[in-house]
């Protein structure tokens, strides 16, 4: 490994503190709806709304709803565990409104400036890019609001290419608007398979942010991540310590 030019990052859960604000945001709407809404098992409900999360987003990360309509579907999978059904129309209104909470509560993790900060001191030079898996618009209000819009030279989303994390295709198209080769890349993220094994195989140096610390690897997992060098870290504190040997620091 060598000191990078670029370093990448993942935005959600890598550096926005996106699961967090779902926790926060979906139990303020469940209040502000009340009725049998506010009256469930709370941890429940929020196992319940992760969940439908990964499956209705990743339908929409693999085309196979738009992305009102994987909205439309969280909402009524939902609604449907409280034995309530929602016409199209309800569903996105009832969405539309948790948004609000959830979007009241979007901050960055604590560790991500100071990390950005950190490398931009270290390594003289360095560039740096977010790849995220998502709608252009939508994350483009996130990295706004959040105060990250000044602090990368490209943004690259899936929605705006037609191709997701992890394919090859997604990681080189960022070395290339930066033009330089992919080993001279870092990405950071924190799905060992979508972001850190995504990255190393389309030959970037892939960082997997482990935030639990205990997340459990199988054995695939394992054997992939030691063939293609994947280092891992628990906070991004620990990245720039990454490339302080090489740098001489």
């Amino acid at each position: 490994m060598t000191v990078p030019r670029v370093v990448l990052f993942d935005l959600d859960d890598t550096l926005f503190a996106h699961r967090d604000a779902v926790a926060v945001g979906i139990l303020l709407h469940l209040d502000r709806v009340g009725g049998a809404f506010a009256s469930g098992d709370r941890t429940a409900a929020t196992v319940l709304w992760n969940a439908l999360e990964e499956e209705h987003y990743h339908s929409y990360l693999a085309g196979d709803l738009d992305f009102a309509g994987q909205r439309r579907a969280r909402a009524q999978d939902f609604a449907a565990s409280f034995r309530i059904a929602l016409t199209d129309t309800e569903a996105d209104l009832w969405f539309d409104e948790y948004f609000e909470s959830y979007r009241s509560s979007w901050r960055l993790h604590d560790d991500a400036l100071p990390c950005i900060d950190k490398l931009a001191e270290m390594i003289p030079g360095v560039r740096f890019g977010l790849i995220t898996n998502g709608d252009p618009v939508f994350q483009g209000e996130k990295i706004r609001r959040v105060g990250l819009a000044d602090r990368f030279e490209h943004v690259v989303t899936s929605g705006a290419l037609g191709f997701a994390k992890p394919d090859a295709r997604i990681f080189e198209h960022a070395c290339a608007l930066f033009d330089v080769p992919v080993e001279s890349a870092v990405y950071v993220g924190d799905r060992l398979r979508t972001d850190a094994l995504g990255a190393a195989a389309a030959g970037l140096t892939g960082v997997w942010l482990d935030r639990a610390g205990a997340s459990a690897m199988g054995p695939a997992d394992t054997d992939d991540a030691a063939r293609l060098g994947v280092l891992r870290i628990d906070t991004l504190t620990r990245l720039p310590g990454l490339f302080a040997a090489l740098h001489g620091a």
